[in-house]
């Protein structure tokens, strides 16, 4: 069987690791990785190549591969971009540009559509106030699409570059033979909770660190208030609907930019579950200023309507699944608790 030729980037993250396991396990890939630092031990025997450096400089090495898939997962993070702004933008926005470009090139040489999969972030939605977040309820992907960080109007962008390099790049009007453009394909994404890699700094972070120092005995101050809600999810089901996503015939999908939704919870709620499984735990609540208003500008919940109906989507993990089944079996096995 001929295997399709897959980049990674973003390897060495939380995403990455667990994509390239997943593409492994599935079989049929030959997967080239990319990333600023080595590989970690877990994944350096999946993939076929890996090319270690800053990908805006690294771009133009991949115009002599020929992918079938790229998964972009690279990225300056939404706390780390709110501090470096202009850095954010060069890795987030130049980086996806580019290898944009690289996929809408390869797909008219070779006339197939490259599939270009990209993570996008609840990030890209914004409410001006509490009231207006607690009025919403379950967010549309074309509602409230008012970004209140960096990382979440790179993400926006980003979004629309691909809708532009898929649908109008390079075209002329009423071309009656237009170039094949590129296939993009974006999820936005609620917060990840992995079991088997230590959460990274993110702003949607609180839940799992939360988890780990409890299971370590270690006391933790929550960075945000206990009546903060989000939605998350686990990192299998977040593998699990960009493999989806990707094998989805195109003429199925009504649009480019999906949501995905699990469950929903607040920081109190995470700690009652740190509790529960942890007694004793010492876990307090001392708010960021800066990381409450990222959180505070993100729906506590999203509709996934769109990614149900077009292409079947529907996750694994339920709450109590995720804490029973996934998240605390692999932290009590991590701390020996």
């Amino acid at each position: 069987m001929t295997q399709q030729a897959v980049l990674v980037t973003g390897a060495c993250g939380e995403i990455g690791q667990a994509l390239v396991q997943g593409l492994a396990k599935e079989g049929g890939y030959r997967i080239v990785t990319t990333d600023l630092m080595p590989l970690p031990e877990t994944i350096k025997g999946l993939s076929a190549e890996h090319i270690q450096g800053d990908l805006v400089y690294r771009v133009k090495q991949f115009y002599d591969y020929d992918f079938d898939i790229i998964f972009h997962l690279a990225a300056s993070l939404s706390s780390k971009a709110e501090i470096a702004t202009e850095e954010a933008h060069r890795i987030n926005v130049d980086g996806t540009l580019q290898l944009l470009m690289l996929a809408a090139y390869k797909s008219e040489k070779y006339g197939k559509a490259v599939k270009f999969l990209f993570p996008s972030s609840i990030a890209a939605y914004g409410f001006p106030n509490l009231e207006a977040k607690h009025a919403a309820g379950r967010v549309k992907e074309d509602e409230w699409n008012l970004p209140h960080t960096m990382y979440g109007c790179n993400k926006l962008y980003c979004e629309k570059l691909g809708m532009y390099y898929s649908l109008y790049y390079g075209q002329k009007h009423l071309d009656p033979h237009p170039p094949v453009m590129l296939d993009f394909r974006a999820i936005r994404f609620p917060g990840l909770i992995s079991a088997y890699t230590l959460p990274s700094g993110g702003t949607s972070d609180y839940g799992p660190e939360m988890l780990h120092a409890a299971a370590q005995g270690k006391d933790y101050a929550c960075f945000v208030r206990e009546d903060t809600k989000i939605s998350f999810m686990a990192m299998p089901d977040a593998i699990k609907a960009l493999l989806m996503l990707t094998k989805a015939p195109r003429r199925q999908l009504s649009r480019m930019v999906y949501n995905i939704d699990a469950f929903s919870l607040t920081a109190g709620e995470f700690r009652e579950r740190a509790l529960k499984a942890f007694p004793g735990a010492r876990i307090t609540f001392e708010p960021n200023p800066r990381r409450q208003g990222i959180v505070d500008s993100w729906p506590e919940d999203v509709d996934d309507s769109q990614a149900r109906a077009d292409w079947g989507w529907k996750p694994d993990y339920d709450i109590d699944r995720f804490f029973e089944e996934y998240f605390l079996p692999e932290i009590r096995k991590r701390y020996k608790k």
